[in-house]
């Protein structure tokens, strides 16, 4: 063999699940139902040190079964989004301080659209006690939640019923959607890219987001951190869009930088729960 050549080395296969560990098939378990798993929780749980954790995260990713992020790992990008049940698990104090903040933002009196979504749920739910709202949506979830709003006169889309989430689609909700001009859309997504484009999974679905952003006189997207360490196949919008982002932690500067220059208001509701500072905010 030549003094420049390599040895072929064949792609590393993923081992069966029959090879895994418990305490490896228990963090998988884990990450299925929860959406993201934290290495000191794990340690705590499953009683073993972080060494251990990250190292079982690091062969679970080399594996192709986890993506690591800062402290922890996701379930790996593809084109399929986790199932609602998860997603509506995850990351539930945060939602609840992001719609929090969001719902400070909605005046009352106010006509607006709620799209499909757990964080737009979460919305839905910081709005009860909101009057004289009128509320349009193609999710069941956002209608049975302000149902608890005596003042709240909703309108159901109609459409192609997705039974895993309750979400309305197809071409039925988008000739509905043409007949409304809302003051506000309050639109979520699965993954938010660093160059600011708005990502989901469902072309469908992206398709009557893009039409009520732009039908809306503003749109604002409410979404938490995990999104940044997400990826997802179909555009929805970019930030540059949008009259404001809420989310639970600070963006990264470069994006941070793009809603400042693009006149995007960026909102940041603190872990805790307690929204900040919404005296000063550029949306109140």
């Amino acid at each position: 063999m030549g003094a420049g050549s390599r040895t072929f080395e064949p792609p590393r296969r993923r081992r069966p699940e029959a090879a895994l560990s418990i305490r490896r098939h228990e963090i998988l378990e884990i990450a299925r139902r929860e959406g993201r798993v934290l290495v000191e929780d794990l340690a705590g749980r499953l009683g073993v040190s972080v060494q251990t954790i990250r190292r079982d995260l690091g062969e679970l990713a080399d594996d192709g079964r986890l993506e690591r992020v800062h402290g922890g790992a996701i379930l790996p990008s593809s084109v399929r989004n986790i199932g609602y049940e998860q997603r509506r698990a995850l990351n539930g104090e945060a939602k609840a301080a992001i719609a929090a903040l969001c719902a400070r933002a909605i005046p009352e009196e106010a006509s607006l659209f709620l799209s499909i979504g757990t964080s737009t749920e979460a919305v839905a739910r910081a709005l009860l006690a909101h009057r004289n709202l009128l509320v349009v949506t193609n999710n069941l979830n956002v209608a049975n939640i302000l149902t608890a709003n005596p003042s709240c006169e909703i309108v159901l889309t109609g459409g192609s019923l997705r039974r895993s989430d309750g979400g309305l689609v197809g071409e039925m909700t988008l000739q509905a959607i043409e007949r409304f001009k809302v003051d506000l859309a309050v639109i979520g997504c699965s993954a938010l890219d660093e160059d600011g484009d708005i990502l989901d999974y469902d072309p469908q679905e992206v398709g009557v987001s893009r039409r009520i952003v732009r039908l809306a006189r503003r749109s604002f997207l409410v979404a938490d951190h995990t999104k940044l360490q997400r990826s997802a196949p179909v555009r929805i919008a970019s930030l540059r869009d949008l009259a404001g982002v809420f989310t639970d932690l600070p963006f990264p500067e470069a994006l941070t930088r793009l809603c400042r220059d693009s006149s995007t208001a960026l909102e940041v509701a603190w872990p805790e729960g307690a929204p900040a500072s919404v005296e000063d905010s550029a949306l109140a």
